[in-house]
């Protein structure tokens, strides 16, 4: 018996610690902001009628699939970045808690599962469509492109804006202006929410080589001006809504006080960059999407 089960090792058994790891791969705060966006989506689709609570739920559990998959492909391909990072070391594949071939067979499995079960189980084929978009954007272009160039992130937003696009589609099958403008949305706030992150771990960054502008941008100034820049963008993307006849006061009152206070905390980066001021910005980021999302989900339910 002790030969056999030296030449032929049972499986690792799944304890605490391995479901933690799992946890781990699927970047759960990621997921859960992208899983929000989705389900966003498909609400502002369905104003005006009652939703379709088996669609949401059919698309919401397949782009978790999707998220997951995609994560876990994204930290096999970081494996060795993810070493030289205080803020990644520990991570189950650099840590050496997972195997690299379960990570890479697993997060392959998901998101193609995932891909295929949208298709089948939503009434559209349009939303498995862009999920595999994002799916394979997020893997094979954004996380490769982090090695050669700070455009990263601007690649890198497609995928991230791609899920409450998703959403509207499993329900409608098709894309209209008002989530195109949601679209919009996410991929202008993206810039300085990853830039703040980007610019509170640039050593580490800087450390791994990979090419996140404020790991190259030595005393902020480039990031700071992007940052207000895109800020600036985003307030008047944030009232196309409005423009499109799909929102009212409410909402162009509420979005545009959450542009003006964003603004304000990246002009204080720009005064000051200092790793306070980075995360304050990160702060008003975090609080900024779930708000604007909100009001015009509360908007579109009170027309």
């Amino acid at each position: 018996m002790k030969l056999e089960s030296t030449i032929c090792p049972e499986a690792p058994p799944v304890t605490r610690t391995r479901l933690a790891d799992y946890l781990q791969l699927a970047k759960p705060r990621l997921t859960m902001m992208a899983l929000f966006t989705v389900a966003a989506g498909a609400l502002l689709a369905s104003a005006g009628a009652s939703p379709n609570w088996t669609i949401i739920v059919h698309v919401l559990f397949g782009s978790a699939l999707v998220a997951v998959g995609a994560s876990a492909l994204n930290q096999y391909y970081e494996r060795d970045t993810d070493g030289l990072m205080q803020r990644t070391e520990d991570r189950p594949l650099p840590a050496g808690r997972l195997p690299a071939g379960e990570v890479l067979a697993l997060g392959a499995a998901l998101g193609v599962g995932g891909v295929f079960y949208l298709g089948f189980a939503l009434p559209h084929l349009l939303a498995a469509t862009l999920a595999a978009a994002t799916f394979l954007s997020y893997v094979f272009l954004y996380t490769p492109l982090k090695r050669t160039t700070s455009l990263n992130t601007l690649v890198g937003a497609v995928p991230g804006a791609l899920p409450p696009l998703i959403g509207w589609a499993a329900v409608r099958g098709s894309l209209d202006p008002e989530i195109a403008a949601v679209f919009v949305i996410l991929f202008l706030w993206q810039v300085p929410h990853f830039l703040s992150i980007a610019w509170i771990y640039r050593e580490d960054y800087r450390r791994a080589g990979l090419c996140m502008l404020p790991a190259i941008d030595r005393d902020g100034a480039m990031s700071s001006q992007q940052m207000i820049g895109y800020c600036l963008a985003l307030i008047p993307a944030s009232l196309a809504p409005v423009v499109l006849g799909r929102a009212g006061v409410f909402y162009l009152l509420g979005a545009a006080a959450l542009g003006i206070g964003f603004l304000t905390f990246t002009i204080a980066f720009r005064r000051q960059r200092s790793l306070k001021r980075a995360r304050g910005v990160l702060r008003a980021s975090l609080i900024y999407l779930p708000m604007l999302l909100a009001l015009l989900l509360l908007d579109a339910a009170a027309h």
